[in-house]
This record gives structure tokens, C-alpha cells and sequence, in this order.
């Protein structure tokens, strides 16, 4: 528990000792809205015509939904993840591997799912951890849209001596 003025701060990041192999959590659920991926497309430049012309998707894709990027449900996963267990904690996103399992659409709602399956004490700094998550990303109805699995360095409570 951290304080400060005599109160418990709230939302704070899960520590290296939280993290053992085997803990599962998952998120708060999220729609992704149009607005979101007109914000999304606009700034990353990701203005693909499968993404940004509603003509294109009447008349010529398979798709004919607002389709969202992988990239922006890969991102609003992140941001659900660092509100329920990286705030003040989380140090480093060293690698993964992504893979899109499902289209998501404007409109849908995401959460995470994530399990711990690997966690141990970074050997050159002791006061910080190395975890590696298996992480689903789900829509409403139940779909695995997106799995991935960061490794990351998290901050540590003591340093294991």
C-alpha cells in the first residue's frame, strides 16, 4: 500500500511480487467507438480505404462493417492494461509476438484477459522484475479478437535478498 498525506493511493501498478506464473486478471471493458478510429486513422496516417471509405466497404470489400485496425485494438488493450496493473510499476515493454484473430468492428466492446507465464527477478536489477503475459483481447460476444504476449520490466517491492 502506498500513502501519501495519510491516503492510500488507488490505481497504482502491480508490483514483481504480484505477478507470479499462473495469476490471471482481466480488464474493464471498452467500446471502441467511430469516433475513436476517425481519432485513431487520422493521427497514425492509417487512412487505408478499408479503414476510412464507407463506399469502398459497400462496394468492393468482403468487410462491411467500420472495420477496425489491429493496431488500435492492440492499443486500447494496452490502455486498459495500464490503468488495471502498470501505473508507477511498469518500466520497460521489451518484445512480443501478435497475432489478429477476428476482425473488431466500431461499436464493439473489448476487455483483456491476461495470465502471468513468466515471472522472475531481473538479473541485473535486482530491484525490478521481468514478466512475461499471455494476453486475450475479447469482444462482447465472446470472440479472441487479438492474443499477444509482452515481456516487460515492472518495478519491484524489494530486491530479493
Amino acid at each position: 500500500m502506498v500513502e501519501i498525506d495519510g491516503y492510500e493511493v488507488l490505481g497504482l501498478g502491480q508490483y514483481f511480487e504480484d505477478l507470479p506464473v499462473g495469476r490471471k486478471f482481466r480488464t474493464i471493458g471498452r467500446t471502441l467507438t467511430e469516433a475513436d478510429l476517425v481519432n485513431f486513422i487520422g493521427v497514425t496516417g492509417m487512412t487505408e480505404v478499408l479503414f476510412s471509405n464507407t463506399e469502398f466497404l459497400k462496394n468492393e470489400s468482403d468487410i462491411k462493417q467500420r472495420v477496425v485496425p489491429g493496431a488500435m485494438v492492440y492499443s486500447f488493450a494496452e490502455g486498459l492494461l495500464i490503468h488495471a496493473s502498470m501505473q508507477h510499476t511498469g518500466f520497460a515493454f521489451l518484445n512480443m509476438e501478435l497475432d489478429v484473430k477476428a476482425p473488431t468492428f466500431a461499436g464493439d466492446t473489448i476487455h483483456v484477459e491476461c495470465e502471468v507465464i513468466e515471472s522472475r527477478r531481473s538479473a541485473s536489477r535486482p530491484n525490478r522484475g521481468i514478466v512475461r503475459t499471455f494476453n486475450r483481447v475479447r469482444k462482447q460476444d465472446g470472440t479472441v479478437v487479438i492474443t499477444y504476449n509482452p515481456l516487460r520490466m515492472v518495478k519491484a517491492k524489494g530486491t530479493g535478498a
